[in-house]
Formats: C-alpha cells, sequence, structure tokens
C-alpha cells in the first residue's frame, strides 16, 4: 500500500518535472523570438527615423507601447488562468 503511494507520487513528480521543463523551453523559444522581432523594429526605426532626435522619441514610444502590450497580455492570462482553476 505504501509502495503504491510511492510510485503515484513518483508519476505525479515525474509529470510535473516534464511540464515545468516544456514551460522553460518554451519560454526560451519565445525570449529568442523576442529578441529577433525587437532587431527587426529597431532597424525598422532606424530605417523611418535615421539618427536624428525623432529615433530616439521613436524608441520610446515603441519601448511604451511594447510595454503596455506585455502588461495587457499579461493580465488577460492570469484572469484567464484563475478562471480555468475555479471550473476544474
Amino acid at each position: 500500500m505504501h509502495l503504491e503511494k510511492v510510485k503515484e507520487e513518483g508519476k505525479t513528480l515525474q509529470k510535473e518535472v516534464r511540464e515545468r521543463t516544456l514551460g522553460f523551453i518554451t519560454a526560451g523559444l519565445g525570449l529568442v523570438a523576442g529578441l529577433a522581432w525587437n532587431d527587426a523594429i529597431k532597424a525598422l526605426i532606424e530605417y523611418l527615423f535615421p539618427l536624428d532626435k525623432n529615433g530616439l522619441l521613436a524608441k520610446f514610444l515603441y519601448a511604451i507601447i511594447i510595454t503596455l502590450v506585455v502588461v495587457l497580455l499579461s493580465v488577460y492570462l492570469v484572469r484567464w488562468l484563475k478562471k480555468e482553476e475555479k471550473n476544474s
């Protein structure tokens, strides 16, 4: 009886490790994609606003817009996860 409980906990732990590992891998790949997009957008800003004061303003606007998008997306995901936990 005790052995069955240990096996069950082992399976649960193994599942959790796999899920977390997959989450870390996905986050890493997302970071790589985000950095690629960051470089592309920076190049676009430099192309549209070549080395003048407007370029600096454009970069700050870009940073503000990206920050707002990330915050809104994070709030949405947290609410969605709480809703999912409530339903299960």
